[in-house]
């Protein structure tokens, strides 16, 4: 069975692993603000498992999408929470 390393082209198997280690570190940040660190890590290791085997490019760059928009959604919920502010309003 091949690897994630070898399964896809070098520049997009780093950005993968770049974006797992990004996902990881956000949730456990986010679960230790809500006391429930292993839940939400495991959520997101079960997602990314639940892929591994992925190889179409398509597939991988729309996941990878919806990751990163994720993180970008929660980074914007706690400046939003910190600061007192809604940084966007939507129709």
């Amino acid at each position: 069975m091949p690897s994630l390393q070898t399964a896809l082209p070098p520049e997009l198997a780093n950005n993968v692993i770049r974006l797992y280690r990004e996902c990881l570190r956000r949730a456990k940040f986010v679960g230790h603000r809500q006391h429930n660190t292993e839940l939400i890590v495991d959520m997101v290791r079960q997602q990314f498992k639940k892929n591994m085997h992925e190889t179409d490019p398509e597939k991988i760059q729309k996941m990878k999408d919806e990751a990163a928009r994720g993180l970008i959604n929660h980074m914007l919920y706690e400046h939003e929470r910190m600061s007192g502010q809604k940084l966007s309003q939507s129709s």
